[in-house]
């Protein structure tokens, strides 16, 4: 059983971390292990699946260990840690938050006693090692101790990472298996393989060189190479490469050995092991004198271009030996770059469990996607190159718009770089990762993003008629078949895998394709996407898509009923017909790839519009009745669909451990009743959003969740391919935000002693009646947004409700 510390910051680190008296040290607030368990205590099922180890904001390395899974059918592998594995390795890449098959865990080293039998250094379930005691974690800084008495530290730059053995009065190696990577579940047709690379030792024997490649992983990707240079601040005794057989080829290919364990053959005579033609696994192990307890420092480099340029990634970013100078330096970068643009009071009346969530939240949802500028090994070109957006799907509802407001420079290069993509690869990505678009689970919601970020202003350097010219791609060319595993029945890669379906019908069949429910509301999102954007960039287009995007309506079935409710979404097969036998909407067969609907069921997806709330209203049966609709969403014990691990424990229809149902709490807006909107957010906030270990109520994936709940203490939600804001209930009496580069808002709030719903709103020194703003009213040159609170229940909006843009009067 592993016992984490519950407290972002460590003793070890105070000696050193300490700013100017002048400067806080925001990062002292940052907890990194919420979301590192689920609600089973010791296990990461159900939990954020987060990382835990050395990084930077966007950073390529995020140096942490890798741990093996206890059972697999809970397994968490994806961030490396996990609370009850054993460690086989810290290695150099690492998601953050995802869930399905691992990626990355490549480029390691591992700390050993021993190496003699029965230690098989081609078999790490033979060396893994458990932890023993409390594993440490801040901002840019992990320590853990192994069973063999090795003490681990570590800590990361952009590009590579520093690592401190000390050791104990025993044998002393590093192991360096190339071929070492994040396993997937036995029979996981995503899992991620080696398929081959190269180890050099150079001449002194403190520094090696080489090259893993690599396949697969949760996006399916193709292989990619990573570059890698190591070296040690004290020089080995002896250092030896190996080979042996690759005992876990692709899929679909046999073993070399027949299913007999392989062992290692160590090149004695030589200093560099080549997988060759059978894509050997390759590796290397380095031994120190065994005499006395002793501190081995080792830097690694990574890059998908060269060794040499992995090895200036050291000389550039980690200049120094001492573990410390990296920390000092990463505190800095996340307090410079991220968390010291915003500010609340930190005085004795602050709630420091409310400052402890907002600062961590911000630490995660920069941790992806991964800034690869000067990394692309595809393609040469002037325009940035961004990777591991992992996914999309799960970011475009709320994160990629706080990064519009919060990290303005940043966005504009990562829209830049998605855009880049279509130019070389012929489609935006939904995910990607290993320079490889995969896997879309819905929409082609890349449209969403760039919507987001045109309608709300963004435009600087970004080439907006390619932008467009890449949305329209979405839009009008189906993707080839790629016969993936997961969903045999259309492309998985890119694309719009069900659009020739949407472009006959105007909606996703049931007969025709998979997920036909949820494809048909995000492909209606998107192409009002790319009706915002055609508003600007080719007008005769934008009348088009806007009608394309009421498509959702044409599988609204007024006969379904449920709870006692009317008219929901509904499969339809493409003659026209609805599917009425036996639907239930409470269900949706598992909520995966061959479902009606994709990680929730039919009763969420049919509050999934929000371009066009005024129309649903209508369908529903008016406000009144969307209103106990709604309601409904948030009763316990109404769920009768298993909920897998996001969503462990939760029983309402409202499942705020996946993303399809962020923006459900904030619908009340639309019906002019704000209170009920900031009840259930704060209800779902305090619920499962907690500093502890099992804060999250599901994945992280790769900070959305940590978005949802900062938007929370905001106070505000935004409504994604719009410039509109919800108005809900700040958490702080006063905080101040940097948006637009370098403007201010400042979000106060009086009365939050008697309560947390809102009695009044002003905007600018403006008395306010609408429960919402515009991003020019506060986004553009900043301003005071205040909040009167209370413990009274009113509804004091007296102005119109939110727009429904995608509304059609015709």
């Amino acid at each position: 059983m592993r016992f984490l510390t519950s407290f972002p910051r460590n003793v070890w680190l105070l000696s050193f971390a300490i700013l100017a008296t002048s400067q806080v040290d925001y990062s002292q607030y940052v907890n990194p292990f919420i979301g590192s368990e689920g609600p089973f205590p010791g296990q990461g099922y159900g939990g954020g699946d987060i990382f835990v180890g050395g990084a930077r904001p966007f950073g390529v390395a995020k140096v942490g260990i890798d741990t093996t899974a206890a059972n697999w059918s809970i397994a968490m592998l994806n961030g490396g840690w996990t609370p009850d594995g054993n460690v086989t390795a810290i290695s150099m890449m690492h998601e953050s938050g995802t869930g399905g098959a691992p990626k990355y865990g490549i480029v390691p080293q591992m700390p050993l006693t021993s190496i003699a039998p029965p230690v098989n250094i081609l078999d790490n379930l033979t060396y893994s090692q458990p932890r023993v005691g409390q594993d440490t974690a801040s901002v840019g800084y992990f320590k853990t101790l192994l069973q063999n008495g090795v003490q681990i530290e570590l800590s990361a730059s952009r590009h590579a990472g520093i690592v401190q053995y000390s050791f104990p009065q025993r044998e002393k190696h590093v192991l360096v298996d190339v071929s070492h990577y994040l396993p997937g579940s036995p029979g996981d047709p995503n899992s991620q393989f080696y398929t081959g690379g190269e180890i050099q030792i150079h001449a002194s024997r403190r520094s090696y060189s080489g090259y893993g490649t690599y396949v697969g992983g949760w996006n399916n990707g193709a292989p990619f190479t990573v570059y890698f240079y190591g070296e040690f601040d004290t020089e080995p005794e002896t250092a030896r490469v190996f080979r042996g057989p690759n005992t876990d080829p692709m899929r679909g290919y046999q073993g070399l050995a027949n299913g007999e364990p392989s062992f290692p053959v160590y090149g004695n005579l030589s200093d560099t092991a080549t997988s060759g033609p059978m894509n050997d696994r390759v590796g290397a192990i380095f031994n120190w004198n065994s005499n006395g307890e002793s501190h081995i420092t080792s830097r690694v480099g990574i890059s998908f271009i060269s060794t040499e340029r992995a090895r200036s990634y050291i000389r550039d970013e980690i200049p120094s030996w001492q573990l410390n100078d990296t920390v000092e330096s990463a505190v800095k970068e996340w307090n410079d770059n991220v968390l010291s643009k915003i500010q609340v009071p930190l005085d004795d009346t602050a709630n420091l469990t409310n400052v402890r969530l907002l600062y961590s939240s911000l630490y995660f949802i920069h941790l992806m996607p991964s800034d690869r500028t000067g990394e692309n090994p595809l393609w040469e070109s002037d325009e940035p190159s961004w990777d591991d957006f992992y996914t999309l799907w799960d970011i475009f509802r709320c994160t990629v718009s706080f990064y519009h407001i919060f990290q303005p420079v940043y966005y504009e290069s990562m829209i830049r770089g998605l855009i880049d993509i279509w130019r070389h690869q012929g489609f935006l990505p939904d995910g990607r990762s290993g320079n490889w678009n995969g896997l879309v689970q819905g929409g082609s919601n890349a449209d969403n993003v760039l919507a987001d970020a045109y309608v709300k202003g963004l435009r600087g350097a970004i080439n907006w008629t390619d932008g467009y010219a890449a949305m329209k791609t979405n839009a009008e060319v189906v993707p080839y078949n790629t016969y993936d595993p997961t969903d045999f029945t259309a492309s998985t890669k890119e694309g719009r895998g069900a659009l020739a379906d949407w472009l006959e019908l105007g909606y996703v069949s049931q007969d025709r394709s998979t997920r036909c429910i949820s494809r048909t509301i995000e492909y209606s999102l998107n192409d009002f996407a790319l009706s915002q954007v055609a508003a600007g960039e080719m007008s005769s287009d934008q009348e088009k898509y806007l009608r394309r995007s009421a498509g959702w309506q044409a599988i609204w079935n007024p006969e379904v009923e449920s709870l006692g409710f009317t008219g929901f979404l509904a499969p339809k097969f493409s003659n026209g017909s609805f599917n009425n036998s036996g639907y239930d909407p409470l269900v949706c067969y598992e909520c995966e790839w061959h479902a009606y609907t994709y990680e929730g069921v039919p009763w969420e997806y049919s509050f999934v519009t929000p371009h066009d709330m005024q129309t649903l209203i209508d369908l529903t049966g008016g406000p009144d009745t969307f209103e106990a609709r709604l309601d409904l969403m948030f009763k316990p014990n109404t769920s009768i669909q298993p909920l897998g691990p996001n969503g462990a424990g939760i029983s309402t229809l409202m499942n705020i451990g996946n993303e399809p149902d962020f923006a459900t709490p904030y619908l009340y807006n639309y019906i002019n009743k704000q209170y009920k909107s900031v009840l259930q957010s704060r209800q779902l906030a305090y619920q499962y959003f907690r500093n502890t270990n099992n804060g999250l109520p599901g994945n992280s994936d790769a900070g959305a969740m940590n978005t949802w709940l900062l938007w929370s203490i905001l106070g505000l939600y935004p409504i994604v391919t719009t410039d509109v804001y919800l108005l809900c209930s700040p958490w702080f009496p006063d905080l101040n935000i940097t948006v637009n580069r370098d403007k201010t808002l400042r979000i106060r709030a009086t009365g939050l002693e008697e309560g947390y719903f809102v009695q009044s709103v002003r905007v600018n020194g403006e008395v306010w009646e609408r429960n919402w703003v515009e991003h020019g009213d506060l986004m553009v040159e900043g301003g005071v947004l205040e909040f009167e609170l209370g413990g009274e229940m009113v509804e004091w909006e007296t102005g119109s409700e939110p727009p429904s843009p995608g509304h059609l009067s015709g």
